[in-house]
């Protein structure tokens, strides 16, 4: 007699499921592992369950507050996945997050981030003039304001070849603060070689200002009044505020000033009115003085203001740049310039050399009399060194670095500048302990699930509870095999938040036992015997299982797609989990089902678990007419 249709011999199927076993964990012990055997049965964790630090970045925008495009976040992305791995730290992990957010994740690992996410646009630009940057009703000094550090290059107009001709500075570089405001134009115009800066008139622009701006500007000169205002646009120079009290008190109100509010002001009144000072300049949003075209004021050391000249050589000039030792052991960062960068960073140090058209007041020469050349970092200063020859050679940044600075600036500097500037959202630092209590409680959590599970199985199911039970392990064993190779083929990280799902998963699991038993029941009690009821059962439950599993895992998909963070972790491994779910169901409950069934326990009531439906079956047919019974 030829077997049920449906029917498949067990021992193929089971040997399917032995093979999928065997492969896997061949991959789990030999395919990229490494260490102990202990250590080759770790998958990888994320930083909420062993520790480490996650830092988010929104991108900002200045003019229309719209989000930057695909193409530019995927850039900063990668530029700013290149300054972590610059870190040396292992295991970096960062992604975009919607259409403005970048995460970054450093499991295992507790490290400052804060300089990852700075817009990083390097520029030269000569100093022009200098005046006191306290912001504070007093004179500006008289003296020439000293560089911070010993004087720049030693070399003469012909540098050596391995540009000692360094710029020396005294001070750590440092990014602008978070946040971004509208970029802060100059309306001056822009300062040539040849006539000084001081003969521009403040007021004039060389280019349309934005209409965003100028509303701006309007909002500032409504706060500060239009008596001040109007002093600060008649203002040439700094202003000698002790000489004129009355003029003091009418520019009181531009100290009150926020960073924000100053940055969209132009530069010369940034740099002529006293009451703004280094403390306001200093904390304006990224990307404020980032127009090369425009003249820009910037601070160093937060005590001397400088007025700067057009930025003309970029960080894009720069080929590459590394953190090195010099000849008296301390940390510089080397400076390679492009073939074009070459040339104009040597025009750069010819203008400030020979102090072309007198462009550099008396304010703001160098000890030597020569015009110094301002490194700028974003909106900071991070040295202006006297220019004491032509450099036709490669540089060097120097000063008081440590490994850690020189190399943060190298880094920045080698991977090239945002073309986004960037927020700090949120920075969460997870300790080790912590993590390892996130572990266990999620790994106590998910062991709760499945011995509920399993309690609940082999008090209504009894010997089918052990189907239940052996099809949860094999489960959990397939789950935990994906895990550890996913980890080291595609960098998949194990959070709580994965954890989570794979509770889940065991109940669209206990689902899918529910509608075969069922089902079975169902076939025994119209009259079938168990042997032929199995096969029967599993044809008529196993569109419904099929159809459960495949709606779980298309929800699993499209949470995925749309959501961001810790939330694709929980639906990728909710539906890792619904299909290795699926592949145990297949292979391994239907054949062993069909093997039990072929033995006596199966199919005595109080051992099976069948219930009612076997007693229902074997009880004598009762006659429909009492007298027939007794006839």
């Amino acid at each position: 007699m030829a077997p049920p249709q449906g029917q498949m011999r067990p021992g193929r199927q089971l040997a399917v499921l032995g093979f999928i076993f065997v492969v896997l964990y061949l991959l789990v012990f030999f395919a990229g592992a490494s260490g102990s055997w202990k250590d080759r049965l770790e998958p990888k964790l994320g930083l909420d369950l062993i520790g480490g630090t996650r830092v988010t970045l929104e991108a900002t925008n200045s003019v229309d507050g719209k989000p930057p495009t695909a193409e530019n976040l995927e850039e900063a992305r990668e530029i700013i996945e290149s300054r972590v791995n610059a870190f040396g730290v292992a295991e970096a992990e960062v992604v975009t997050e919607g259409n403005r957010n970048i995460v970054i994740s450093l499991p295992g690992e507790n490290r400052n981030l804060d300089d990852v996410g700075e817009a990083a646009e390097l520029r030269f630009r000569k100093v022009l003039k200098a005046a006191s940057g306290s912001g504070v009703a007093e004179a500006p000094p008289a003296a020439t304001p000293a560089p911070s550090g010993s004087a720049a290059p030693t070399g003469s107009a012909t540098p050596t070849p391995t540009g000692s001709a360094a710029p020396k500075v005294s001070s750590s570089p440092s990014g602008g603060q978070g946040g971004m405001a509208p970029a802060s134009p100059s309306a001056t115009p822009s300062a040539s070689t040849s006539a000084s800066p001081s003969a521009a008139a403040p007021t004039a622009s060389s280019e349309p200002v934005p209409a965003s701006l100028e509303e701006q500007r309007k909002a500032v000169e409504q706060k500060v009044g239009a008596a001040a205002w109007q002093a600060a646009n008649g203002l040439q120079a700094p202003a000698d505020l002790t000489a004129d009290p009355s003029l003091a008190e009418k520019l009181k109100p531009f100290g009150t000033l926020s960073p924000q509010e100053v940055a969209v002001l132009p530069a010369q009144m940034q740099f002529n009115v006293p009451t703004i000072g280094c403390a306001q300049l200093d904390q304006r949003p990224p990307a404020s003085i980032s127009d090369p075209k425009q003249q820009v004021v910037s601070c160093e050391d937060g005590a001397s203001k400088y007025l700067l000249d057009q930025a003309k050589v970029l960080g894009t000039d720069v080929s590459d740049a590394d953190a090195v030792l010099d000849q008296t052991n301390a940390w510089v960062v080397s400076l390679d310039f492009t073939g074009d960068g070459q040339g104009k960073w040597t025009s750069l140090t010819r203008e400030a050399f020979n102090n072309e058209g007198q462009a550099c007041d008396a304010t703001a020469l160098g000890q030597d009399g020569k015009c110094r050349v301002a490194v700028v970092l974003d909106n900071e200063i991070v040295s202006s060194p006297e220019i004491q020859g032509v450099l036709t050679g490669n540089s060097q940044i120097t000063g008081q670095f440590t490994q850690k600075d020189a190399s943060t600036l190298a880094g920045q500097l080698r991977y090239g500048a945002l073309p986004v500037t960037f927020e700090q959202q949120e920075a969460q630092n997870v300790t080790a302990t912590l993590g390892a209590s996130h572990l266990r409680a999620g790994l106590l959590a998910a062991g709760i699930g499945m011995l509920l599970v399993i309690i609940y199985a082999f008090f209504y199911y009894r010997l089918l509870g052990s189907v239940i039970f052996l099809s949860l392990i094999l489960s959990a064993l397939l789950v935990f095999g994906a895990l550890v190779v996913l980890g080291r083929q595609i960098g998949f990280t194990l959070t709580l938040a994965g954890i989570a799902g794979m509770i889940v998963s065991l109940g669209v699991a206990a689902d899918s036992f529910v509608i075969y038993f069922e089902r079975l029941k169902d076939e025994i009690r119209e009259g079938r015997s168990p042997r032929s009821a199995v096969p029967r059962a599993w044809i008529r439950a196993r569109r419904t299982i099929i159809s459960a599993n495949a709606i779980t895992l298309l929800s699993a998909v499209v949470l995925y797609v749309v959501s961001v963070g810790t939330v694709k972790g929980f639906a990728f491994a909710l539906g890792l989990a619904t299909v290795l779910d699926l592949v145990v169901v297949f292979l391994f409950r239907h054949p062993i089902m069909t093997m039990f069934a072929r033995t006596r326990a199966f199919l005595s009531p109080r051992v099976s678990g069948l219930g009612r439906a076997l007693p229902a079956r074997n009880q004598p047919t009762q006659p429909r007419n009492p007298r027939a019974k007794e006839a």
